[in-house]
């Protein structure tokens, strides 16, 4: 293939990913309705968990229904500190982001020094285990407050400016996670991933530390999930164990990423792109809060019919083929627009 010919479809891939970004960051000044705004609020969120999951699940292969954990640890992370040290409601508490990062990734380790001794199907159990008993604890400990749930000081801004400003705050960690999942897949950290994911076995007999690269990618995973669980508290205003440690948070991750493509940078942002609008959409729309559950479902049986893979790598299989069909009737001077002539009135293998 020329240089120019192969330099193409990077062009284009480089143009739709300038064009994205360009389309989020203009969003809140088009749409400027509050609800709008909100509901843009939460797709960023799970934009960002979704990618920050599928950093750890989509490469390594082990599929975790455990990182509401991360993210209600950054939601408490927001709420005690800044309740406790009297942080003033405003723009200082940003700040507090990255520390419910930080948070997440250090419960990461104890987590996945656990989960991470098992393999695959039986990690998932663990995952869900220690899930559930993380959220008892946030029940029963006096520091979190139980049932009653902890205050967060709410600023006192406009609407529009407090949707927006939620809005950028997010959007940046989404390109940090997006940099984080970007800089895995090109690194020899993320082929040791890879390889785990292929097969764990032979990696370990070609000298990749399993152990090790599992639990710091589990870790690197946590960081923006814990970050923008810290910013869904400071968002809300106040939080409670089964909403911070919440089982649907898990679901919907991972359908996310499914539905756009495991393993790849663009399916689970194009998954939380169409899921989450729709069940913000519903829950507006309908006070029958889980009528969102059915389309999930609905959706999910529809994709893994048509495309099993996901959207994103099916769509790319398709593309590609398609171009080599191109190539190839281009090769023997043919328009792959029109169709070979047969001559139907002699048959192959016709007696003479």
């Amino acid at each position: 293939m020329p240089p120019v010919a192969a330099a193409r479809p990077r062009l284009v891939v480089a143009g739709a990913w300038a064009a994205f970004a360009v389309l989020l960051g203009l969003f809140p000044v088009v749409f400027t309705n509050p609800t709008v705004t909100t509901i843009g609020v939460f797709t960023l969120v799970y934009m960002t968990a979704a990618v920050a999951w599928n950093s750890f699940a989509g490469y390594s292969g082990y599929v975790a229904l455990g990182h509401a954990v991360f993210f209600g640890t950054g939601a408490y992370t927001m709420a005690l500190v800044s309740t406790h040290w009297n942080f003033a409601a405003g723009y200082t508490m940003f700040a507090l982001v990255p520390a419910g990062g930080v948070v997440a990734a250090l419960m990461a380790i104890p987590f996945g020094l656990i989960a991470l001794r098992t393999r695959r199907h039986t990690f998932v159990v663990i995952t869900i285990a220690v899930f559930f008993v993380v959220q008892l604890l946030a029940f029963n400990l006096g520091f979190t407050q139980g049932s009653s749930g902890v205050q967060v000081p709410t600023p006192t801004w406009g609407a529009t400016q407090y949707n927006n400003s939620f809005y950028y705050v997010t959007l940046g960690v989404l390109a940090f996670a997006l940099a984080i999942s970007a800089a895995i897949r090109r690194s020899r950290f993320g082929l040791q991933l890879l390889a785990i994911r292929d097969d764990e076995d032979r990696a370990r007999g070609l000298g990749v530390k399993v152990q090790r690269v599992k639990l710091l990618s589990f870790m690197v995973s946590a960081v923006p999930v814990g970050m923008v669980g810290a910013i869904y508290a400071f968002f809300i205003g106040q939080i409670f164990p089964q909403f911070a440690f919440d089982p649907l948070f898990d679901v919907t991750v991972a359908l996310m990423a499914f539905f756009g493509g495991l393993g790849t940078l663009s399916g689970p942002l194009l998954g939380a792109l169409v899921l989450e609008p729709i069940q913000q959409y519903l829950t507006l729309q309908y006070s029958v809060g889980s009528v969102y559950l059915v389309i999930y479902g609905a959706l999910f049986l529809l994709v893994i019919l048509v495309m099993p893979r996901g959207i994103v790598p099916t769509l790319a299989e398709r593309v590609a083929a398609r171009r080599e069909r191109t190539q190839a009737a281009r090769l023997v001077g043919e328009d792959p627009g029109v169709p070979p002539v047969v001559d139907v009135g002699s048959p192959v293998g016709a007696s003479r």
